[in-house]
């Protein structure tokens, strides 16, 4: 099965140790805007990621833990294959078949729900979260 690749922010970890259970593959810096809706913070830094997908369960569960429940609303990580998709919020994990848009709608809707920015959900092009 192929491996995972995706972008955990680091600023978006209360505990920073997970990223000793991923490959970076490459780390960029990106100044914060009001679009980011992160305004105690001047900088995000992407670093893009690489997950053995034998052990993409057990590196998404120990992200879901990682992530900053104090700014929940603010946070998600995603890595994806050419077949499944994890999309990983405070607490809770979506593993979603790639050709199904209704689990995206379902992560989609998840992410708005508890506070994340609409344009920061687009997961799935063909996913309309207003498809209630």
């Amino acid at each position: 099965m192929n491996d995972y690749r995706g972008v955990i922010i680091e600023e978006s970890l209360a505990d920073h140790s997970v990223l000793g259970h991923v490959t970076i593959l490459s780390t960029k810096v990106e100044s914060v805007t009001p679009d980011h809706q992160t305004p105690w913070l001047s900088a995000w830094t992407l670093h893009t990621v690489e997950v053995d997908s034998e052990q993409a369960k057990e590196v998404a569960d120990r992200v879901s833990r990682a992530l900053d429940k104090e700014h929940s609303g603010s946070w998600y990580a995603d890595f994806k294959n050419d077949t499944h998709h994890y999309i990983i919020f405070p607490d809770e994990i979506f593993h979603v078949d790639r050709k199904n848009a209704s689990q995206y709608n379902q992560a989609k809707r998840y992410g708005i729900d508890i506070g994340i920015p609409e344009h920061q959900v687009d997961f799935h092009p063909d996913v309309d979260v207003w498809e209630r």
